[in-house]
């Protein structure tokens, strides 16, 4: 009985850990000062331009913006307001949803 118990809590803490959001994913925007020309452009419209560079998906606005970023499995990794210009938002490799406004895309990072 008490092996299983063990295993049964073993296997909710497991469970427990998949679904809490991994802390090397997001420590914030921060702005970016340096040429972004040369990154990958993925998306882009009238207002927003989204690019990726190893382990950071770069959001170039002309004015503020809502940006919301999910993992492959819907995950909230990121639910901010950016301001006009150039932000980075470091990321652990992966497959992840980006919208801003209208403009949604997905990335690899």
């Amino acid at each position: 009985m008490r092996r299983r118990l063990c295993c049964i809590f073993a296997l909710a803490a497991f469970s427990l850990a998949l679904m809490l959001p991994d802390s090397s994913f997001a420590k914030g925007w921060e702005p970016v000062r340096t040429d972004v020309s040369a990154l990958n452009s993925v998306a882009h419209d009238n207002d927003v331009e989204i690019r990726v560079s190893p382990g950071h998906v770069v959001v170039v606005a002309a004015q503020p913006v809502q940006i919301k970023v999910f993992t492959i499995l819907g995950q909230v990794v990121s639910n901010e307001t950016l301001p006009a210009g150039v932000s980075r938002l470091p990321l652990s490799h992966g497959v992840y949803i980006v919208k801003v406004g209208d403009l949604t895309c997905k990335i690899a990072v």
